[in-house]
């Protein structure tokens, strides 16, 4: 006589069942509280800038101006019309700004998290005015709010220089913070020729271009090394660096 053990499949049918019941349930709750969220209204706006220990280009007013200034601001909104990507987009017009990620908290609020740009050089152009350079090579303008300390660039300065030779000459001295505290000022010619006004010593360093800037740079080290620690700093008023292996100096 043969025993048919029935109880097995239905076990296996109630745990099919539960699961089915616990997958609905789960389903609806989050279509439930989805519907809800939707229809709750926003409470609050917040901006974080969040390398404001670093830069200060861009403040929370200006961001929460700008996205008013769109009607964008979200608050007394339903969450059902409130579009972040239209506010992160309208923040990233601000020329200042890197980055932004715009998103909505479980508390009810919206949130932007804003990353400025870093500049690497500020160039004062006799043609093409006040701007930075980033440091993906773009052109940056600058703020009224803030001032970094980056080398400073003068002169007859185009974009194309500003953003190639000169870039890697700023970024240099970036590098090497001996370098970036002694000079002052970079004043590039029409030629593109550079001049370096230090913050110590009455002279002007003639770079000439700014091929080999570092060989130039540690040919003018050892001059002062073994020159102008010997004779005096007020004795030259050029030390030209320009010619292979050699300094020609100017005397006052």
């Amino acid at each position: 006589m043969q025993v048919i053990n029935v109880v097995r499949p239905v076990k296996k049918m109630l745990i099919i069942l539960v699961a089915a019941v616990v997958i609905g349930y789960l389903i609806f709750s989050a279509s439930y509280f989805r519907n809800m969220s939707r229809n709750k209204v926003c409470e609050s706006f917040g901006v974080v800038i969040a390398d404001s220990n670093q830069y200060k280009f861009v403040s929370r007013q200006d961001i929460m101006g700008l996205v008013k200034r769109y009607d964008l601001d979200p608050v007394g909104r339903k969450f059902s019309e409130i579009n972040t990507l239209s506010i992160r987009d309208t923040i990233l017009t601000n020329r200042l700004v890197e980055s932004a990620e715009v998103f909505i908290t479980p508390g009810g609020s919206v949130v932007a998290t804003i990353y400025q740009r870093k500049p690497v050089l500020r160039v004062i152009s006799d043609t093409k005015g006040n701007f930075y350079v980033d440091n993906e090579r773009r052109i940056m303008p600058v703020s009224g709010n803030f001032t970094v300390y980056v080398p400073v660039a003068t002169g007859i300065i185009d974009e194309e220089f500003a953003r190639n030779e000169l870039y890697d000459f700023a970024l240099f001295l970036n590098n090497h913070s001996d370098w970036n505290v002694w000079i002052e000022q970079i004043v590039v010619q029409n030629n593109h020729e550079v001049i370096l006004i230090p913050r110590a010593g009455d002279f002007r360093i003639v770079m000439g271009d700014l091929n080999d800037y570092q060989a130039k740079l540690a040919k003018f080290a050892r001059f002062v090394d073994k020159g102008l620690n010997v004779v005096g700093w007020n004795r030259y008023s050029v030390i030209n660096l320009k010619y292979d292996n050699q300094v020609v100096c100017t005397k006052k």
